[in-house]
């Protein structure tokens, strides 16, 4: 498995493969059996023939909160192990100023997408996301790229920039990796304390408890009195927004996303359910 640190030194990998097929895995590291599940995809992919790539990178432009960029876990060993064991080709791990230069003054802003859920109370998420998805896909020269369900207002951007920028990568979509409790995986589950963690398959119950009811207003209700039930500090938003557009939807005459942002503390949890049109 190689190991890179310099962008310069992946270009120069990468060419060295000729004409393999790659597919890249972006990840910020804390790695977990969900990221484990895109790698296999990945892998699965790209055939034996094929290189599967991971980046670990804790993308500083993408944070709007100090302490969540100084807290998120970083155990880039145990990450490591793991990518071994998975047997992945390559990881690209870079510091910082590997990926920004001393005074880098062009970001990728998207303008219709990130307007709500996670763009309206996290200002310049999105432009760090689409900023170093794009550095990472020119890094790599990747043919294809993994990413989870989960984040998919993120992913929905993603495809947004590949189609608006006719970038020549491929966007593989993998279904959100849940624990046995429902929780959806993520890396910030690790600083939940143990009350919290025991409370957190709530976020995902109610979600699931509100989707059958047809009428918008009364399922936000059923979804946010779930919600308040136990230990969530705060809910930063709880919207159903139209499954395309992302933006807010009234009635579920189209396919449709009920989704949800809660804290626990200062730990910030996503989820959502995909809905179908009711007719």
């Amino acid at each position: 498995m190689h190991i890179f640190s310099q962008p310069s030194d992946v270009v120069a990998w990468r060419l060295s493969q000729q004409t393999c097929p790659i597919v890249l895995v972006p990840t910020m590291g804390a790695l977990h059996r969900g990221h484990l599940e895109l790698i296999r995809e990945a892998k699965k992919t790209v055939g034996p023939h094929g290189r599967v790539i991971i980046s670990i990178f804790v993308n500083p432009l993408q944070f709007d909160r100090a302490l969540d960029l100084s807290s998120y876990p970083k155990p880039l060993k145990d990450d490591l192990a793991l990518c071994e064991e998975e047997a992945v080709d390559a990881v690209f791990c870079p510091a910082e100023k590997s990926m920004y230069a001393d005074g880098h003054s062009i970001q990728i802003h998207e303008t219709l997408l990130s307007r709500g859920l996670c763009g309206a109370t996290r200002p310049g998420h999105f432009s760090g996301v689409c900023t170093v998805v794009l550095k990472l896909f020119m890094i790599t020269g990747c043919t294809a790229a993994v990413f989870g369900c989960k984040d998919f207002q993120q992913l929905a951007i993603i495809q947004r920039m590949i189609r608006d920028l006719n970038l020549p990568v491929k966007i593989i979509a993998y279904p959100t990796v849940r624990e046995t409790d429902g929780l959806a995986m993520s890396s910030r589950n690790t600083r939940l304390t143990p009350s919290h963690r025991a409370d957190a398959p709530r976020i995902y119950q109610s979600l699931t408890a509100a989707a059958p009811i047809h009428e918008v207003p009364q399922m936000i209700s059923a979804a946010e009195k779930i919600l308040l039930d136990g230990e969530i500090t705060r809910i930063d938003y709880l919207e159903h927004v139209d499954a395309e557009t992302l933006q807010p939807a009234l009635n579920r005459t189209r396919p449709s996303v009920l989704a949800a942002a809660v804290y626990y503390d200062d730990v910030r949890l996503i989820d959502h359910i995909d809905l179908p049109a009711i007719h």
